[in-house]
């Protein structure tokens, strides 16, 4: 009972099931409880039971308070709207909140820095070892080439993702900006379609490909005259995510309140 206890929310998707799955495995950490939407089918039901599994004792509940004060860290992959609302929950039980959902606004961004400066809020577009290790390196190249290197993010997702860019395409995006010394707000280009006229020098280009089951592709492309560089990330297998995750959960355990993201917990 000294293991970290950990709350899933959306705990009926994919990356909710995933997550479910490897706190269960994990040797230093213990599922606490699993938090859906009021009305939905798994409320008021054991967990593994809704998986199509074994009952795994943790019964599914639509009171994230109630869920949050007896954990000591919430794992996030919903949507903005829900996530704005479990982090002022989740700091009001002092719980690390990590954060995998994307979309997020600026007006959402303002609501969990809010409340971060109650409690530990972990926060990546992106929780694999791979990808933070990529946004590195993209920071690293950008900042190496003048802006007469062209810069394009490129992203592939499955069918049924509902933003675009990803958020790790933007962090990518981000690194690329912060490399090269300028606002990726200034930079940005998004979604070219029909006459659009020339590229304009130093701007950062993104591309999104929706289809089938592909769990996550990214590249960063750098192109000059006569040459190219491209950085290049594929995601197999959505437990890549799940373990990032758990593992920030645990790094957050004993962190002055505030805002990290997987650099942090890496120590990259």
């Amino acid at each position: 009972m000294d293991l970290p206890g950990i709350v899933i929310t959306g705990a009926s998707g994919r990356m909710g099931q995933m997550l479910v799955k490897g706190v269960m495995a994990h040797d230093r950490a213990r599922l606490v409880a699993c938090v859906e939407r009021a009305g939905h089918a798994w409320v008021g039901r054991d967990v593994g039971e809704c998986m199509g599994g074994a009952a795994l004792g943790v019964t599914v509940t639509d009171d994230p308070l109630e869920a949050f004060a007896k954990a000591q860290a919430v794992i996030d992959f919903t949507a903005p709207a829900a996530t704005v609302e479990f982090a002022a929950l989740a700091a009001q039980a002092r719980a690390v909140h990590v954060i995998g959902t994307t979309g997020l606004e600026a007006s959402h961004l303002a609501r969990i820095d809010a409340a971060s400066r109650h409690a530990v809020i972990v926060r990546a577009g992106n929780m694999s070892l791979g990808v933070n290790l990529l946004v590195k390196l993209t920071q690293k190249v950008a900042a190496a080439l003048d802006a007469d290197w062209d810069i394009e993010v490129i992203e592939a997702h499955h069918r049924m993702k509902v933003d675009a860019p990803s958020g790790t395409a933007l962090m990518l995006g981000q690194a690329a900006a912060e490399g090269r010394g300028v606002s990726l707000d200034d930079a940005r280009v998004s979604g070219r379609d029909g006459i659009t006229g020339t590229r304009e020098r130093g701007t950062i280009g993104f591309s999104a490909i929706r289809g089938g089951d592909i769990v996550g592709e990214h590249d960063v492309l750098f192109a000059a005259d006569g040459e190219r560089i491209v950085l290049r990330h594929v995601a197999t297998d959505r437990t890549i995510f799940a373990r990032g995750a758990i593992r920030a959960a645990l790094w957050g355990q004993g962190q002055k309140p505030g805002q990290y993201d997987m650099m942090d917990v890496l120590g990259l």
